[in-house]
């Protein structure tokens, strides 16, 4: 790595060391059982939308009611913006005259927004008006964020709890999540953006005329606003087509690592809420290091590969080294005004959250550097995950590790005082196995029809790893494209939304269903038997546990796909 990519990681590394911890301990008194801060302000706003959709924020809810109505609102928010992108033709807010758009496009859209996905198989800009973007997408960019901390709140208090029959009221953890946590900093947040010079208007596309005679239509639109949330709640679907590759989204390097701050923010912050609402600030620092450390060397090894250039043009005596005339690296696919560094940098932190956004194409990384974001996928989105994903997917990993150091020393598995059975690893099972079978039953099924197979742009090794990147990105709700693939089609648009909704939903229940037995445990006490989850050793065992179920899980797909293009098949 350059002196330059040091000196962005050092400074991103320091701003969320600086802003986590303040940030995790105000969502644990948000979250917690007492008055929390902003009661005055929020207290009537929340009330007046508590009467309004008839919700008692005094009663709470078991796991199973809990997650019915979490489903019931996931249900009725796809059927929404369904609808809506299927009548944009006919709504206000237009001023690019948008069609309406054709079902299969409009499912896969709308699923994917409300799973904290944000795939997108259109151009932003030319596709969806800005009432469709406004009203529909912007609005689900805040309340799928909210979900993903509903639950990872739910299972904490799972966790936490002693002997109870509820886990929380969702109602209320959704309005508090999104009024008092997602407003607010993402109010902030598009302040900035518009400050830097990313766009806010409503203003219809401007038609400029080149000196060569040609007309070039320069598009307009909230973008700052969308930016902002886009990024704060780990979403990552852009107004622009070029994402944040785009000069109105990201227009320079304050924006690039405002933005890949933003995405970090909020995970790791849940990590010291975790830890004081656990009244045990070691277990939240554990689960930090674990994903800091997973985070960090997929960061360190994307930007040095990007850094070190394209290896085959390397053997042909090409110099890709940085001078004071030449950006250096591998520059295919990257905007120079944020070069390898800034693009290896953000590429690892959208794909080890569950944000998707992307500032270059993925599709032009080095065979090395490609392996880098699938990888950071495939781990289950934990390193430091999406907002609230990343917790919960942690924490199942953490009933794992527990699960296998109870079997190594031949007793029955504690963590937070709770015993882990039988009923809970089942669970966890369930949870752990279900995206590796969405991702690789449909990239088998997809190079093994002809339909299908046919929208790969490149053979061999190269475009397989186009497709298990295209469902890996769904199943664990990332939303980025490799690219090279042509996913617009009628077999893509059911398959990946099929693929977003099994990799949100089938995860997400398993967890509230962990969360309510736990509950119902009682707290057993600390002896001399048991095993300690808040010290280093367990941090290794946790990240050795993620590293180990991975590698064995997808190992075959990522030798015929990246690692034999590396190798020069």
């Amino acid at each position: 790595m350059t002196a330059h990519a040091w000196e962005q990681l050092a400074a991103i590394v320091a701003i969320v060391a600086i802003a986590a911890p303040p940030l995790g301990f105000y969502l644990a008194r948000v979250f917690g059982d007492g008055p929390a801060p902003g009661d005055r302000i929020f207290g009537p706003v929340e009330r007046a939308i508590y009467r309004i959709v008839g919700v008692d924020p005094d009663h709470e809810q078991r796991w199973n009611v809990y997650a019915m109505s979490l489903l019931a609102f996931s249900v009725a928010s796809v059927v929404v913006l369904y609808a809506m992108q299927r009548l944009q033709g006919h709504l206000p807010l237009d001023p690019t005259g948008a069609h309406s758009i054709d079902p299969a496009l409009s499912f896969n859209t709308a699923v994917s927004f409300v799973t904290n996905t944000n795939w997108q198989n259109y151009a932003g800009e030319s596709t969806m008006s800005i009432f469709t973007s406004m009203v529909g997408l912007a609005v689900q960019n805040f309340v799928s964020a909210a979900v993903g901390i509903t639950v990872a709140i739910a299972l904490v208090r799972g966790l936490t709890r002693d002997g109870a029959r509820t886990i929380g009221n969702f109602w209320v953890d959704l309005i508090r999540a999104t009024t008092r946590v997602l407003l607010p900093i993402a109010l902030v947040a598009a302040i900035v953006f518009v400050s830097q010079g990313v766009i806010q208007t409503f203003a219809a596309p401007v038609h400029a005329h080149t000196i060569t005679g040609a007309t070039q239509v320069i598009p307009g639109g909230p973008v700052a606003s969308q930016e902002s949330i886009k990024m704060l709640g780990t979403n990552g679907g852009g107004y622009f087509g070029a994402n944040s590759a785009h000069p109105f989204e990201n227009p320079n390097g304050v924006t690039n690592l405002l933005q890949i701050v933003l995405m970090l923010l909020i995970p790791f912050a849940l990590t010291f809420t975790f830890g004081r609402l656990a009244k045990d600030r070691r277990q939240g620092f554990v689960l930090a290091a674990a994903m800091f450390l997973i985070w960090f060397a997929a960061a360190f090894a994307l930007t040095s590969f990007e850094s070190a250039g394209n290896p085959r043009l390397t053997s042909r005596g090409v110099d890709q080294s940085m001078s004071v005339g030449r950006v250096g690296g591998n520059m295919e696919g990257k905007e120079t005004r944020f070069g390898a560094a800034g693009s290896g940098l953000f590429g690892a932190t959208s794909t080890g959250t569950s944000t998707g956004a992307v500032n270059a194409s993925h599709d032009s990384f080095t065979a090395a550097g490609g392996a880098v974001p699938l990888v950071a996928m495939m781990l289950g989105e934990i390193s430091p995950g999406g907002v609230g994903a990343g917790l919960y997917g942690i924490l199942i990993f953490a009933l794992l590790a527990v699960f296998i150091a109870g079997l190594m020393v031949g007793r029955t598995p504690e963590y937070l005082g709770k015993k882990i059975q039988a009923a809970e690893m089942k669970l966890v099972v369930l949870y752990i196995l279900v995206t590796p079978l969405v991702i690789l039953a449909f990239t088998a099924l997809s190079v093994a029809f002809a339909g299908p197979r046919s929208a790969i742009l490149n053979h061999g090794p190269h475009g397989l790893t186009e497709v298990t990147y295209a469902f890996t990105s769904a199943a664990n709700n990332n939303g980025s494209a490799f690219g090279g693939l042509s996913t617009n089609t009628t077999w893509y648009n059911t398959t990946l939304g099929i693929a977003m909704l099994l990799g949100r939903f089938m995860l997400i229940i398993p967890v509230l269903a962990i969360a309510g037995s736990l509950a119902r445990k009682k707290r057993v006490p600390v002896n001399a038997g048991t095993f300690p989850t808040g010290t280093p050793l367990f941090t290794g065992l946790l990240v050795g546990v993620i590293v180990i179920m991975v590698g064995l899980t997808f190992f075959p797909v990522l030798a015929l796909g990246p690692i034999v293009e590396r190798l020069g098949g």
